[in-house]
């Protein structure tokens, strides 16, 4: 049976993400807590994977319910701070590890998705283990991390979220919520690196890029995908079903009308 077998949203863009059992909409219509803090420069770029590989040096733990976040460098300097009351410690500690002026910024009603006027991202289980295997010595859930999306769905074949966009594409619904989808998710250079360590996987693009094509479902709508360098769905999630949860075992219908 389709189902939602994961839930994980990214409280601080660019760093780990955290799984929960049930998650929230916010006025977006992205998943609560998801990019709701940014770590800004003076220009006003935000500090991500596609910046700087350096964010891989670092390991995140958020604890939702009070808003502390542990962090700690690859030197072995943990610490912990209070989003809420620690605004300006936080800052100096990740200014010093980048080498910025930054300051934390925070969304609650939208976050800082990269698509924001977009809502959360679905992948399959199924995808996620079929990439696996295309890399040797390449884990389901460093291909999870490197993809990094936000509900993941069990029980379906590979690719199944490509589906939904394209010409007569249909919806589906994950326990009271409806999924539009809006766009095929294309990638940038953070999928290549090592999640652990910013290492880059030689010749990943290039090989996930053949192995894509080679694998591309006949059901899916070639046409809605602007190249082989894509992978996820970004989906809408309509306003009507914002005040509605979302939580992992939610079973997973398409809605064919």
């Amino acid at each position: 049976m389709a189902r939602v077998d994961r839930l994980r949203v990214y409280p601080i863009k660019g760093l780990d993400g955290i799984d929960l059992e049930r998650a929230e909409f916010v006025e977006g219509g992205t998943l609560a807590f998801d990019r709701e803090f940014a770590l800004v420069d003076e220009s006003g770029e935000v500090v991500n994977g596609k910046r700087t590989p350096r964010v891989h040096d670092l390991e995140t733990e958020f604890d939702p319910e009070t808003g502390a976040l542990a962090v700690e460098s690859d030197d072995g300097d943990r610490r912990w701070f209070d989003l809420e009351d620690e605004r300006e410690a936080t800052e100096d500690w990740f200014g010093d590890v980048f080498d910025l002026e930054l300051t934390l910024e925070r969304n609650r009603s939208l976050g800082f998705v990269d698509r924001r006027e977009m809502g959360p991202s679905v992948i399959s289980t199924a995808t996620l283990e079929t990439v696996a295997d295309w890399f040797d010595g390449l884990t389901v859930e460093s291909v999870r991390r490197r993809m990094r999306a936000n509900v993941e769905i069990g029980g379906v074949e590979p690719f199944w979220e490509d589906r939904f966009v394209g010409s007569g594409a249909p919806s589906f619904a994950a326990g009271d919520v409806r999924f539009d989808g809006v766009t095929p998710c294309g990638r940038c250079v953070v999928p290549k690196r090592d999640p652990d360590n910013g290492e880059e996987l030689p010749a990943f693009q290039q090989r996930f890029v053949e192995k894509r094509r080679e694998t591309f479902p006949e059901w899916a709508d070639g046409d809605a995908f602007d190249h082989y360098y894509t992978l996820m769905l970004i989906a809408d999630v309509p306003e009507r079903h914002r005040d509605r949860g979302l939580e992992v075992g939610d079973p997973v219908e398409i809605d064919e009308e």
